[in-house]
């Protein structure tokens, strides 16, 4: 059998990526072409991305595959909720924002003023969080009509990117569930919602399922980068939903296992074949959003790996310049169980500094407060392992199946420390791998298009084939037990 190579741009919240997936033989290795950085950008008091440097990135990374043979195909996967809009003669909008502006602070509630919440539920699916796009877009309106009014298209990040690469104007399927205006069963924009929030409904495009040929590369792309004019093909183009189809499971199709794609933020969830939208989904405030095959992804957001990675900021910021190996040393010798935060507590979304924010939030619950590097770490981590076991509690309340197994994916399932953490607090045994889901998910996708592949489950067994796991086994039953319900009583009360 011949190797073909599919490029994946990959791009996450702190970078981004060009890899090169080698599928051959049932098998699949990955190559990285280049690596960029990326991060939100300050202007003018507000949050922004740099989309015209993301697109110089992805450009050299191009540039970087023209002597690769055999490319049949290249697909973007990005972060969920934002956006960017463009005018009717193909103009950027403004600078699209980040999701951590706080032009968002209030419009869930504006909302919900407008718009009860059970229907706001019942037609899109999803949790109430600030970030969403419905939000982002409310405000929007709210701060800047004028602006908003001479928008021609709505396009995830993912998505612009394919149109620059060739073109198209379509929004991918499991990006659009991250929007909280997609209905869930209807599998289409919630029309009739956002026009009742004043929202234009005419700047959205067709939702197109991941696999779709979008096109061939632009022919002034192609010849810049020196590649032929290959097909663009959009993968599950939310990245959580790439890492998700990545997951080395055999038991497709059964909620019987949850994942946790695991990186700046936590998805933790299981994969079910229809939406839940019932009362006690809006009550738990879960989300459903979509995946390879027609699947939802029924989940919940928590704050992630950003509490470690904001603290490893603050720490460098006062001239203690330390790896991530070295601060999970540290919390691997502090004193276990010592104090524990919410992660998920408006106090920890966009803090001016994390250790700060957490030495608050102790002291605020009456908590022995963290003073090491190691102490903070450490509370970070068993707050978010304590906080996994609290998801995984409502998903089984939701779908009526207990979770055997838990799969970490992505860069944070390095952390070996958080992983036995989650292992513990959910008294469930991790499997931990592989940590280029997301890359591999996008590259298999292409794979399946283009006729490699047959299906999600052979997509999975092709992962299995070709990457080691590793298995954490739950520890200190009773110590986690009393902890577990330290923890629920913390959250309850701080609310």
């Amino acid at each position: 059998m011949t190797e073909h190579c599919y490029l994946a741009v990959d791009l996450g919240a702190e970078s981004g990526r060009v890899m090169a997936g080698y599928f051959d033989d049932g098998k699949i290795r990955l190559e990285e072409l280049h690596r960029f950085p990326n991060g939100g950008i300050n202007i003018g008091g507000t949050m922004r991305w740099d989309v015209l440097g993301l697109w110089r990135e992805i450009q050299i990374g191009l540039k970087k595959a023209a002597n690769l043979s055999d490319i049949r195909s290249v697909g973007v996967d990005s972060w969920g909720v934002d956006y960017v809009l463009m005018s009717a003669d193909d103009e950027l909008i403004g600078h699209p924002w980040h999701y951590r502006d706080e032009r968002n602070n209030g419009m869930v509630e504006l909302a919900a003023q407008r718009v009860p919440r059970e229907e706001i539920f019942g037609e899109t699916g999803l949790q109430f969080m600030q970030i969403n796009s419905l939000y982002q877009l409310l405000a929007m309106r709210q701060q800047l009509p004028k602006l908003l009014d001479q928008s021609a298209r709505f396009l995830m990040i993912a998505d612009y990117f394919h149109w620059c690469l060739c073109g198209s104007r379509v929004v991918e399927f499991t990006n659009a569930t991250t929007t909280q205006m997609l209905h869930p069963q209807k599998r289409n924009w919630a029309i009739e919602l956002l026009r009742k929030l004043d929202i234009p409904t005419d700047i959205l495009g067709d939702v197109v399922n991941p696999g779709t040929n979008l096109g061939k590369l632009r022919p002034e792309i192609a010849e810049a980068a020196g590649l032929p004019r290959i097909d663009v093909v959009a993968p599950a183009t939310h990245d959580t939903g790439s890492a998700v189809a990545a997951v080395p499971t055999e038991n497709t199709g059964q909620p019987n296992w949850a994942y946790i794609s695991s990186g700046t933020w936590s998805l933790i969830g299981v994969e079910v074949q229809d939406a839940i939208i019932t009362p006690e989904a809006l009550e738990l405030n879960v989300t459903n959003e979509g995946g390879i095959d027609g699947t939802y992804r029924l989940l919940k957001n928590v704050m992630g790996l950003w509490l470690v990675q904001e603290c490893r900021r603050s720490f460098e910021r006062a001239g203690r310049k330390v790896g991530y190996d070295e601060i999970t040393a540290m919390a691997q010798a502090a004193t276990p169980l010592k104090s524990m935060v919410d992660p998920n507590h408006s106090d920890f979304l966009k803090p001016e500094d994390m250790p700060t924010a957490l030495r608050e939030r102790c002291k605020a619950t009456d908590q022995p407060v963290p003073e090491t590097d190691g102490e903070l770490i450490r509370t970070s981590l068993e707050s978010l392992a304590l906080k996994y076991n609290v998801v995984l509690g409502k998903l089984e309340r939701l779908t009526g199946v207990k979770v055997e197994v838990i799969h970490i994916v992505g860069g944070g399932c390095q952390n070996e420390l958080l992983n036995q953490l989650t292992a513990n607090a959910c008294q469930r045994p991790v499997i931990s791998g592989p940590v280029e889901a997301t890359a591999i998910g996008n590259v298999l996708v292409q794979a399946r298009a283009a006729g490699e592949i047959a299906s999600l489950a052979d997509i999975r067994k092709v992962v299995r084939n070709s990457y080691e796991i590793k298995r954490f086994e739950p520890q200190d039953g009773a110590t986690w037990t009393a902890a577990a319900q330290r923890f629920e009583t913390l959250v309850a009360n701080s609310r």
